[in-house]
């Protein structure tokens, strides 16, 4: 079958002759892929920042599809089905995945990703036909009403950005600034609007994602210059009530510390990796802050997310900004890698 590859940094391949995924389990279901996209995680391999990457994987962790083979225990699953798959493996049935708390299952795993994430790699949805373990947890069905490109966001980004949001405990009337315009930031000031922010600050150095963000009722800030003093300038001096991150690098966190006001809370959704940012705890302790970390769980929030896209309040196809065949996901990764895409989505 078409798949995308990864063989090294900057060079993942579409190679036609990778091997048709089989059930080798209870619980496996194999789909056809009709959709997937191109995530920001993705960008982590391709830049060479794993150094363990293995060459040869499969890419890609958002995707939609069609059942065409299910296990005798991938109960409610039969050819034909339409389904959304998270972007996380779990198998639902362990002490943390009966909480809730699906990225933290004692046998997790991540399409695409290697053994990054977990201790078994499983290929990714960047193909026409991919392998799903544990399908009775991980897929879900798609109402008739929704497209497969709405269906396709809630895998992950939509999940993130609307669980950073939700992490921020957000009231009524709140003033919010979202740190990070690409699609996990704009999916949170799109749930943060839902949720009843009064004010969305979009924090982004780059002007189009800034424009984008303006285009959902977003006050737009630029980077350059004393952030902090521009933020408190339309806060009446105290700073946002609650700042969203969704970069995922030190200095990013930072800047939202800053940013907040006193006694406010800071959620980070961006996907941190860093082990050695010092910690302003004076800053923390000073201010008073509510810290929180979201990965956000596809599995836990995608029945309420279907309901808001089934119903039209929440469209989160507004962040794609190229829509390509997977022969061209090489020039996909590229656009993406330069920021000159906001989201590509793929179709095999």
């Amino acid at each position: 079958m078409k798949a995308v590859v990864w063989e090294g940094p900057f060079d993942v391949r579409v190679a036609d002759d990778v091997a048709m995924p089989r059930i080798t389990e209870d619980r496996d279901a194999i789909v056809r892929v009709v959709r997937s996209a191109i995530c920001g995680t993705d960008l982590h391999p391709y830049r060479g920042e794993i150094p363990s990457f293995t060459p040869g994987t499969v890419t890609g962790h958002e995707f939609t599809g069609v059942v065409v083979e299910a296990g005798p225990g991938a109960h409610g699953l039969s050819p034909g089905d339409r389904v959304l798959a998270s972007d996380v493996i779990a198998c639902g049935r362990c002490w943390y995945c009966a909480r809730g708390w699906h990225y933290q299952c004692d046998r997790v795993g991540l399409f695409g990703y290697d053994t990054v994430v977990g201790t078994t790699a499983v290929a990714g949805g960047h193909a026409e036909f991919v392998r799903v373990p544990f399908a009775d947890v991980v897929l879900s069905p798609i109402p008739d009403e929704v497209t497969d490109e709405r269906a396709l966001l809630i895998g992950d980004v939509l999940a993130t950005g609307y669980s950073c949001a939700t992490g921020g405990d957000i009231t009524p009337g709140d003033t919010v600034a979202v740190v990070g315009c690409g699609p996990v930031g704009l999916l949170a000031l799109e749930s943060a609007l839902l949720l009843g922010a009064g004010q969305v600050l979009a924090v982004d150095p780059l002007e189009s994602r800034r424009a984008l963000a303006a285009s959902r009722g977003a006050v737009p800030v630029p980077t350059d210059g004393d952030l902090a003093e521009r933020v408190r300038e339309v806060t009446g001096g105290r700073g946002a009530d609650v700042v969203l991150e969704a970069v995922g690098v030190d200095a990013s966190l930072r800047t939202a510390i800053d940013i907040v006001r006193p006694r406010g809370t800071v959620c980070a959704a961006g996907a941190h990796a860093s082990e050695g940012m010092p910690m302003p705890t004076g800053t923390l302790f000073g201010k008073e802050l509510t810290l929180r970390f979201a990965v956000g769980d596809p599995i836990s929030v995608r029945e309420p997310l279907m309901a808001l896209v089934s119903a039209g309040r929440l469209d989160p196809t507004f962040v794609v900004s190229h829509r390509m065949p997977l022969d061209k996901a090489v020039e996909g990764f590229r656009l993406f890698d330069e920021a000159a895409a906001t989201k590509v989505v793929l179709t095999p």
